[in-house]
């Protein structure tokens, strides 16, 4: 039996986690559809991930993912948080406000999260699934005797190589293409910024585990490419972003079909970890700044703050 098959998967796709824009009701309507569906919980606590699971349950008894964030945390540097948030109150004073006083760690990482551990082994998901790193033995070793299936992000064969060394079932081949944030494990090490279809392929011949290939994928010749390759799925996140069921506003809906949607790029600047997004004024004044960022997620706490207030102004981009 394969994996898909051992998690009740009817069709090789797995919806993106999409922390922000993926909705329990996405994710139920995902995998009643007979794919696998997904809700993204690193950017709440473990109470907030209850509510979520929850809410999934309610609406599909179907197999569905959740996705944490296991980054290491980065210390404060005060001496990085105030040039950079003095170099952004231009911006907060053309939207009539201030910038935040000091940042903070607006969430944390599984690294340290123990009580998101034991509510995931109270309820345990069917999938659980780790971007930007992965957790330790003793968190692995809970979730599998939990019943739950692992799944890791990796964006090159090292990563890869320690997914399987670290327990898990599967591997999602992140490459360069993908949207929004860059699974690496460490955004400060060179990175091989490899294209989907080359490492797919790479991890299918030597990384020893079954493989998601994601990143670019938008249509069924993409998912027909990916399994040609040997992956065993495809999964998709910006696809899913148009859906009824995404909490995407009007304003992110209209830049995904227009232009700037063609012109992608990748940058630090809006969280402190590398994310590929839709160019805007944010991502300009990010390429342009020259300054060290204050690190993840404390640079996202400045970046959420400046997005809302362009928001309450009516900016859209």
């Amino acid at each position: 039996m394969t994996l898909l098959e051992n998690i009740g998967v009817l069709l090789p796709i797995i919806q993106a986690p999409m922390a922000g824009v993926s909705t329990p009701e996405m994710a139920a309507a995902v995998s009643n559809a007979g794919a696998l569906g997904s809700i993204g919980v690193g950017a709440t606590d473990a109470a907030g991930a209850r509510t979520m699971i929850e809410e999934v349950r309610q609406r599909t008894a179907k197999a569905f993912n959740v996705n944490l964030f296991v980054h290491e945390p980065s210390p404060r540097d005060p001496q990085r948080e105030g040039p950079w948030l003095a170099a952004l109150a231009p911006i907060f004073h053309q939207f009539g406000t201030e910038p935040p006083a000091a940042l903070r760690p607006i969430y944390m990482s599984f690294v340290e999260d123990d009580a998101m551990l034991a509510m995931l082994l109270a309820v345990r998901p069917p999938v659980v699934s780790f971007h930007f790193g992965l957790p330790d033995v003793d968190k692995v070793s809970a979730l599998k005797s939990a019943g739950c299936t692992l799944i890791a992000t990796a964006t090159s064969l090292a990563e890869g190589l320690a997914a399987r060394a670290a327990g898990m079932d599967a591997i999602v081949a992140q490459g360069w293409e993908a949207g929004g944030h860059r699974g690496i494990f460490n955004p400060e090490a060179p990175d091989d910024q490899l294209g989907t279809l080359a490492l797919t392929r790479l991890l299918v011949l030597r990384a020893g585990l079954p493989v998601v290939a994601a990143g670019g994928i938008m249509d069924g010749q993409g998912i027909k490419a990916a399994l040609d390759l040997g992956a065993i799925a495809a999964q998709m996140g910006t696809a899913f972003v148009p859906c009824p069921e995404s909490s995407a506003d009007a304003a992110y809906r209209r830049a995904l079909a227009g232009p700037a949607a063609e012109h992608t790029l990748m940058t630090a600047a809006i969280s402190g970890r590398p994310a590929r997004s839709l160019p805007n004024r944010f991502t300009d004044w990010g390429r342009k700044v020259g300054l060290a960022h204050p690190g993840y997620p404390m640079t996202y706490d400045a970046g959420k703050a400046l997005i809302a207030a362009a928001k309450a102004a009516g900016e859209d981009g």
